[in-house]
């Protein structure tokens, strides 16, 4: 009996894992950057029939030692106006960018970014530039970008 008990709360009892520790993202980046592309694929979600975001949404991206927290932001000309509205509790950044992209809306993008890294409330923060499309034939080199 004595044994049997021993087993028993070896095997019940030590109650929940740890939780894994949750951090909280803002993904920006203009529109057709690839956002909800990559957020799809860090889900394990089908990439197919994606829409461009037109306000925002949110994914739990699941870690083996942590749980990201994104929220993506639509990258449209008359939602980026609203993007530091949702900066604050932000603990890191990713934008991405479109490397196969227009010089104009690289030069947008640039602009963006440069706006993101001044804000007060992301100035401090982790960022990942994350140059996408690099597939596509008219894709920059990281050095271009």
């Amino acid at each position: 009996f004595v044994f049997s008990w021993q087993c028993f709360r070896a095997l019940c009892c030590k109650g929940p894992p740890p939780p894994r520790p949750e951090y909280d993202l803002v993904c920006i980046g203009l529109t057709g950057s690839g956002k909800t592309s990559l957020l799809s694929q860090l889900c394990s979600e089908s990439a197919e029939n994606i829409v461009s975001t037109t306000g925002f949404s949110i994914k739990a991206v699941p870690f083996q030692n942590a749980i990201l927290n994104v929220k993506e932001l639509g990258g449209a000309d008359n939602i980026r106006k609203y993007w530091s509205r949702y900066y604050q509790g932000s603990q890191g950044v990713i934008f991405v960018l479109d490397s196969a992209s227009s010089e104009d809306d690289l030069e947008t993008a640039r602009n963006e970014l440069h706006s993101a890294l001044q804000h007060p409330q992301l100035c401090t923060l982790p960022f990942l530039i994350l140059a996408n499309h690099q597939d596509k034939p008219a894709a920059r080199s990281v050095q271009e970008v």
